[in-house]
């Protein structure tokens, strides 16, 4: 059954799989990528009404964006590009968000497993897991 509500709180990255891969493919710079691989950032997710906030905090950089459900809306992401998003959930309790920029398109999942926060991103066949527990 879903539940977006499992995925409020705060979340610390424990461990980082594909992340310089994935960024290298989104076009990030070098000096970005080394600094975002080195970053070790908290995510906290709050819901106030319908809308969810997702902010993502490191030493590096601090960002953050809100959206309802089933809506699209545009995004700035940590990593300057301009995108069209939109965030589901299925009944599995899966978060999907789907960013779409100059003809591009990656997916960024979100799943609770074991109690651990599971991102998944993938964009063109390159794909990065990252696991966050729970603070």
């Amino acid at each position: 059954m879903a539940n977006a509500d499992a995925f409020l709180g705060k979340w610390s990255l424990i461990s980082s799989e594909g992340f310089e891969d994935y960024m290298k493919e989104l076009g990030v710079g070098m000096a970005m990528r080394k600094m975002g691989n080195m970053a070790k950032p908290d995510v906290i997710i709050t819901k106030n009404d319908d809308t969810f906030t997702v902010k993502t905090e490191s030493t590096f950089k601090t960002s953050a964006f809100s959206f309802k459900l089933n809506e699209k809306f545009d995004e700035n992401t940590i990593d300057g590009r301009k995108t069209q998003t939109l965030i589901t959930l299925d009944d599995n309790n899966v978060l999907t968000q789907v960013q779409q920029w100059d003809g591009k398109e990656t997916t960024i999942t979100r799943k609770i497993e074991d109690g651990k926060l599971i991102v998944e991103c993938v964009l063109n066949g390159v794909k990065c897991t990252r696991v966050y527990q729970k603070v």
